[in-house]
């Protein structure tokens, strides 16, 4: 198993120094909802203020579940807005099938995640997760594409959501249970890479941005909230770290931006577990 996991790092190192030094854009597909939204948002910028070159895009319905995806992959169903951003060129498409999103580009990276609300418990992944990849395994047109999991993160301790209930009102215990259930997940499917958001969001709220990381208790804070998940995103795919960016969104202070691209940067190193963030003031 060690030597299995450790060729297949070699491989995608290699891979991705191949399109790096074609000058070739990274091409990432979520199969997402609004959480991969808030993962996403400001990707593009932070990719082309390092002088990366990417396409990325999301196929989005609210709330949309892993069940829900396997459902409309089943029936072909047209009912996604399709987001898309091609080097700084951003556009919206309706009813767009996941068949259509599949095949539109030769992806590098197609990302999947549960919806946020059962994301910590991890009987909901099976098997829709098993279905969905091998729909997607069946339609890519990339030889290559390598799979991905966002960790999406918990939701504010004063969080209202109904769906905060199963897990007890308590954001550790979601936090805790996200970790676990995405790794578990991830490792079934022999999905080498997790994008470790819910990390890095926890980390942060470690530091003196405190718990203010969401807008409405699960969504993230348009500003600071949704620039940490890029910098995690961008940390992952381009295996740069995230300190020092020099793209940061409009209204995002120096400390924030700081306390940010550390909590991703931490993450990476540390994906699993919260490191302490406390020291930034």
């Amino acid at each position: 198993m060690k030597t299995k996991k450790t060729f297949l790092t070699i491989f995608c190192l290699l891979l991705f120094s191949s399109l790096h030094a074609q000058n070739e854009p990274i091409k990432i597909l979520a199969i997402g909802n609004s959480f991969a939204d808030d993962g996403i948002e400001y990707l593009d910028e932070i990719a082309i203020s390092a002088g990366k070159r990417i396409i990325v895009a999301n196929t989005y319905i609210g709330g949309c579940s892993l069940a829900q995806h396997v459902d409309n992959a089943r029936h072909d169903n047209h009912n996604y807005l399709y987001r898309k951003n091609t080097e700084g060129k951003y556009t919206e498409e309706n009813g767009k099938s996941l068949l259509e999103a599949i095949k539109d580009e030769n992806w590098d990276y197609i990302v999947f995640q549960q919806v946020s609300s059962s994301a910590g418990q991890y009987s909901s992944y099976f098997p829709e997760l098993t279905e969905l990849m091998e729909y997607v395994r069946a339609n890519v047109t990339n030889p290559h594409v390598q799979y991905a999991m966002q960790q999406t993160w918990a939701y504010a301790e004063d969080s209202t959501h109904p769906g905060f209930f199963r897990y007890g009102k308590d954001q550790q215990a979601m936090y805790e249970d996200i970790v676990f259930s995405y790794d578990q997940a991830a490792k079934k499917q022999n999905i080498s890479i997790i994008i470790p958001t819910g990390t890095a969001i926890q980390n942060a709220r470690s530091s003196s941005l405190g718990d203010t990381l969401c807008r409405d208790g699960y969504h993230l804070d348009l500003k600071y909230g949704r620039y940490t998940a890029a910098c995690a995103w961008f940390e992952t795919f381009f295996g740069e770290s995230a300190i020092g960016i020099a793209y940061r969104p409009e209204g995002v202070t120096d400390l924030q931006a700081d306390i940010a691209q550390h909590a991703a940067h931490n993450a990476i190193r540390c994906p699993l577990s919260v490191t302490d963030m406390s020291d930034f003031k």
